[in-house]
Formats: structure tokens, sequence, C-alpha cells
């Protein structure tokens, strides 16, 4: 299989909300009970300042002679950790990458081609363009369901934080962070 990568459009965010939904329905069922995945729905979305910013990426491949979209993600340059634009709680200014880390940003793949490769393939090209731009350390917010794959690519845990949703659920937001 061969995938391939490009920057995300805003005439993409259609195909990046259906990627994502079934990324959440599917995805997380081994790790979550139905109401967390509810719970965990109030935290992630689609961030357009990602677009905007031209740090978001689709992951592409071709399947019965067409191309299709398998899996979205990216990193941040801005201090939001986690969400979509409905997310209580953002941060949108700049980070310094002086100072500041960099983000690894809402990755989703489609659940028709987990453990082939494409969260490791947008981990590689998230950081190795906050590299570029001159951070030294990103970090990111993980589900449960993520953790593994972040763990396994270096990333160590600095803080777990749980959250009661709307429907009464717990939602956990795993801060971890990675030197570059």
């Amino acid at each position: 299989m061969v995938i391939t990568h490009r920057l995300a459009k805003a005439n993409d965010v259609p195909n990046i909300m259906a990627l994502m939904n079934a990324s959440i329905a599917e995805n997380m069922k081994s790790f979550l009970s139905a109401q967390e995945i509810i719970a965990a729905q109030e935290t992630m979305g689609v961030d357009r300042t990602l677009l905007e910013d031209q740090t978001y990426f689709i992951i592409e491949t071709m399947h019965n002679n067409e191309t299709v979209i398998i899996g979205c993600g990216g990193w941040g340059k801005r201090k939001t950790l986690y969400g979509g634009n409905h997310t209580v709680g953002r941060d949108d200014s700049l980070s310094d990458p002086k100072v500041d880390p960099a983000r690894i940003r809402a990755m989703y793949t489609h659940p028709d081609w987990i453990r082939c490769g494409v969260g490791t393939y947008l981990l590689e090209l998230g950081e190795n363009a906050a590299r570029k731009a001159g951070f030294k350390s990103i970090e990111l917010g993980s589900t449960i369901a993520g953790e593994p794959l972040y763990t396994a690519k270096g990333y160590i845990e600095m803080e777990r934080v749980s959250m009661i949703a709307e429907n009464g659920a717990e939602n956990t937001i795993i801060k971890m962070s990675k030197t570059l």
C-alpha cells in the first residue's frame, strides 16, 4: 500500500468530519464505553486554525482505483493543546518556538485502515514540520485510545486530567510530551 499526504484545505472539512466521526465511533470501542465515547466527543472536532496555519495533513491512498482519505492530523504552532473550534478553554495565541512546545493535534485514522502505519506517518509529518519551524519539544493531549501509539513513539505522560462531560461520563485527556 502506498500512502501519500497533502495539506488539508477548507473544502476538505466535510470529509475530515466524516473521518473523525467514523474514527471516534469505531476506534475507541476497545478502550471506552459508549457513554465515554460520547463524552470524548466534547473535546474533539475540526480546528480550522490548523487548516488556516497550513499545519493539518490529509493522508490518502488508492483503493479500487479511487483516491480515498484514510487519515488526518497535524501539528499546531498555537497554545491550544486539543479540541475543535467549539472546545472550551482554547488559547489560539501563537507559541514561541524558543520557549514553548509545538502540539500534535487532531489525529484520526479511518477504521478500515488502522494498524497500517497512518498514525506513525502523521506523527512523523507533524514532528518534522515542528522541528523545521524551530520547535525543540512537542506536546499532545491524548485519549486513552491514542496513548499506546504515543507511548510507543517516545511520548512521556506529564499529566492525566479527567473531566465529567455533559452526559455524566468521564473524559480523560493525557498530556504527553517529547523532545524533538
